[in-house]
């Protein structure tokens, strides 16, 4: 091997005293918590010529990684004189903890070259860095020496499937293991909670707390956000009770989570409870709070919370950023949001990032300031994404400016740089404005590109079981009630001066299809089933996949009002706290 340039201890070998035990030695190596006492314990071995016996100078490189000098690491393993398989996973496994993924394949490949012969525990290091492909090709090559019933390499190929979002794949492997440890369940319930299969991670617990695993913090991670993408408050609730009554510890990470998950549950209470009673708050917490406050449209407690922060000396990072101009964007605070855009550079020295421009743009085009929203993103330093573009196509339909968005969505064709949304937003605009012929066009389009519209689909959770309505819906086992509700619902809002807004339905349908149409939007029949399935004054939260349309939005606040419930809802855009007829976003979402 070449020698490495980095500064290592260096002594003159000395035999006058007695070298301490190999088993002393290594306890020393294995207890050293600071690199100055690890140095000491190299130069012990330096001075007795110890420093090339092969478990101890393996140990070397394992703690002078953990200790984050892998630079110390990659110099020891330079002067190994034929390194085994240990001293070339260790080397692998070492890169791979650092996220030095190209490094740790690089090291991989030059073991294979020199003959060495990979084993189980080298398969479950260099799994932790692959891609898809190489996964899959590392998957034959354990079959062929043996090692795919091994549990480490089990585990290891399960999460390069699941990673990668090959989660039915993932399963079936995980499924033929005869044994599994925490960590192989926590690569499972990981990899759904990942990639939107959050319903799934619950149920793994489920089996999980069955086969009698006792689950730990990184388990609890998962399953907290799995919780938060679907708004299951309830289960999040118990499973925060799990967390405190089996002795896990509600550190930083642990309790920043709860924060996002309550946050994203509609229980901001819950949230601001959690954030209160971590001792020592990171910026990473800080930025949960103002981020969960900002997404409810609770903008100046998400501003107040930052000055707060400030007063700390908490240096603010570039997420809570994200979270002060979406609480501006939401509150229309343009001239606070254009000042805090300001001072991310000149003041704190962060570069805006596309998600900063988002904001500006939404806080602009909310605003009705459109022609600034877009000569803003022609001017961006850096090139605007679809959700950008599809931010400002939005504005242009909810302020009814044709003109421009056609001028936008021509662009975005013309530039090759039209996504679905780029097709539905245009065909939205034009039906808003009565233009058929133009809707017609567009979904020509749309069906030679082959895109179709996402279906609205709006969840409740009841009884901790999450249940999922699309518009017009009748597959529930209490259908049949839940359109007895809807018809009295219908009666109680006519009773109240109720119009149905049909220039929401964007088909060209009579006005009486149209009001039928609106009647089962899938947010509704969620309303509804929550209305029949719990008790008077209980709070209702639905989460929805999409923008809410305004017509919901208006019998959501006259359904607060009449039954006196208060209703939480969650769309893509934010939350809407209805209550006592009114909403927190002011009408202004």
């Amino acid at each position: 091997m070449t020698s490495s340039t980095t500064p290592l201890v260096t002594t003159t070998p000395t035999h006058r005293q007695h070298p301490p035990s190999i088993d002393r030695l290594t306890f020393l190596i294995d207890k050293s918590k600071s690199i100055n006492h690890l140095l000491q314990t190299h130069a012990l071995l330096l001075r007795h010529g110890l420093h090339n016996h092969p478990i101890l100078n393996f140990k070397l490189q394992r703690s002078y990684a953990s200790l984050g000098r892998l630079d110390y690491t990659v110099a020891l393993f330079q002067r190994t004189h034929n390194p085994s398989v240990f001293f070339w996973t260790s080397i692998i496994h070492s890169h791979a903890q650092c996220g030095l993924h190209d490094l740790a394949l690089m090291y991989y490949t030059q073991m294979l070259t020199n003959g060495v012969e990979p084993n189980c525990f080298t398969f479950s290091a260099v799994m932790k860095t692959c891609p898809l492909r190489l996964g899959k090709a590392l998957h034959s090559q354990t079959i062929k020496l043996g090692f795919d019933s091994d549990l480490y390499v089990r585990t290891g190929l399960v999460d390069v499937y699941a990673r990668a979002g090959e989660v039915e794949e993932a399963r079936v492997l995980f499924d033929g293991m005869e044994e599994r440890d925490v960590v192989c369940w926590n690569v499972m319930i990981d990899g759904y909670a990942q990639h939107g299969m959050p319903n799934e991670a619950l149920l793994l617990f489920r089996k999980m707390l069955v086969a009698k695993i006792k689950p730990n913090e990184l388990t609890v991670l998962s399953l907290l956000s799995a919780c938060g993408q679907l708004g299951a408050l309830e289960s999040g609730r118990w499973l925060h009770s799990y967390i405190e009554n089996n002795g896990i510890q509600v550190n930083a990470h642990v309790g920043t989570a709860l924060i996002d998950m309550y946050s994203k549950c509609g229980s901001l209470e819950d949230a601001r409870l959690v954030f209160d009673m971590i001792d020592e708050k990171d910026v990473v917490a800080w930025n949960s709070m103002i981020v969960g406050y900002a997404m409810h449209g609770f903008s100046r407690d998400a501003l107040r919370l930052f000055h707060e922060m400030r007063r700390l000396s908490c240096q603010p990072t570039d997420i809570t950023f994200i979270g002060v101009l979406s609480a501006c964007a939401y509150a229309g605070l343009v001239s606070e949001g254009r000042a805090f855009f300001s001072s991310m550079k000149d003041e704190y020295g962060i570069e805006p990032k596309i998600e900063h421009y988002g904001c500006m743009v939404n806080l602009l085009s909310r605003a009705g300031q459109l022609e600034e929203a877009y000569e803003f993103v022609k001017n961006m330093k850096i090139d605007p994404d679809p959700v950008l573009w599809g931010t400002l196509l939005g504005a242009c339909r909810l302020h009814g400016n044709i003109t421009l968005g056609e001028e936008i969505a021509e662009f975005l064709l013309g530039q090759n740089l039209a996504n679905s949304g780029t097709f539905i937003l245009l065909s939205n605009i034009y039906a808003a404005a009565g233009n058929w012929d133009g809707v017609a066009r567009v979904r020509t389009l749309m069906k030679h590109s082959g895109i179709q519209k996402e279906p609205g689909c709006s969840s409740i959770e009841v009884d901790n079981k999450v249940h999922e309505f699309l518009a017009g819906d009748r597959r529930s086992p209490r259908s049949k009630e839940i359109y007895m509700m809807i018809k009295e619902m219908n009666q109680w809002l006519t009773a109240h001066g109720y119009t149905p807004q049909i220039d929401t339905v964007l088909h060209d349908l009579g006005e009486r299809e149209k009001e039928q149409s609106l009647e089962v939007h899938s947010e509704k029949l969620a309303i509804a089933f929550g209305l029949i399935s719990t008790q008077p004054g209980t709070t209702i939260k639905i989460v929805k996949n999409l923008r809410v349309c305004s017509d919901c939005h208006a019998v959501t606040k006259l359904i607060s009002k009449i039954t006196g419930r208060k209703i939480v809802m969650r769309d893509r855009n934010r939350f809407h706290h209805f209550a006592n007829g009114s909403c927190s976003c002011g009408d202004y979402w």
